[in-house]
């Protein structure tokens, strides 16, 4: 069995290293990946070519073991200001608009399944499906000159799209949500640290270096009790009951009870805490 899942795992690096991205720019270091959107001259807005490359890359991470943690950043200007609609649009009859739709709000889902942590840092515009990208993520760090909107409502669409209505109320609340998704008004950074939107808001040449931090303090963890501890954060959001949330804390801590990380934490813990 583990030769097998050994081989499994090799075929699995081996399509990775053969995938070609040219709309994103990945590099890895040290268990962590640092995922670039790269079209600065567009403000790197979705275009097919994107939304294709990172539906594959989130979907290829839930059985990379490899990744613990992905940094999610945009080149230029912009984290992403959301649909490139200067190319063409199939959305004449239902079927191709659902198609066009579906595989942009793959990504979302995608990224809120996989296990790794996503650390996005937003600055200039972060709009449409940027944002949703930014509220899909785990943790967001916004540089001074970050401005998000939910863009849909100004081009004559509904405010709620690609797990906007879903992420947003449970970050700031169904008043706020309210407000933003039926104007489409821009929320500015230093509002959006105010209401709980961002975990901090630094200057745009700072934006790495305070990623970084939560980047040390998470490889600093056990890596299956990071994994667990994302998935217990989606389950529970919605769970129904305070027992329901509960039995998956306690399988949590019993599974991650069986690994080298706690013992080798325990251990270190143990020892500062007498010296």
């Amino acid at each position: 069995m583990a030769t097998k899942d050994r081989r499994n795992e090799m075929l699995r690096d081996s399509w990775r290293s053969e995938m070609s991205y040219e709309a994103i720019v990945i590099e890895h270091n040290n268990g962590v990946d640092y995922v670039t959107l790269n079209r600065p001259n567009e403000l790197n807005a979705l275009s097919p070519q994107m939304v294709t490359e990172l539906r594959d890359y989130f979907g290829e991470l839930a059985f990379n073991q490899k990744v613990r943690i992905v940094v999610l950043k945009g080149a230029g200007r912009a984290f992403c200001a959301g649909l490139d609609l200067k190319g063409s649009l199939d959305v004449d009859t239902v079927e191709p608009a659902l198609r066009s739709q579906r595989e942009v709000s793959e990504i979302m889902i995608r990224m809120r399944r996989c296990p790794q942590p996503i650390i996005s840092l937003l600055k200039g515009p972060v709009c449409g499906g940027g944002f949703a990208m930014a509220l899909a993520s785990d943790i967001r760090i916004a540089g001074e000159s970050a401005k998000m909107n939910a863009a849909f409502m100004k081009l004559g669409l509904s405010g709620c799209d690609v797990g906007v209505s879903y992420h947003l109320p449970r970050l700031v609340g169904s008043a706020i949500a309210s407000e933003l998704l039926l104007t489409g008004r821009f929320i500015y950074a230093d509002r959006a640290l105010r209401v709980g939107l961002v975990s901090d808001v630094v200057t745009d040449d700072a934006l790495e270096e305070a990623g970084e931090v939560f980047v040390k303090e998470m490889l600093a963890t056990s890596a299956v009790g990071l994994r667990l501890t994302k998935e217990a954060l989606n389950m529970n959001a919605d769970a129904p009951s305070l027992e329901s949330a509960i039995a998956m804390e306690d399988r949590n801590q019993v599974v991650c009870l069986q690994g080298e990380d706690f013992r080798k934490q325990l251990d270190a813990f143990l020892t500062k805490s007498s010296t």
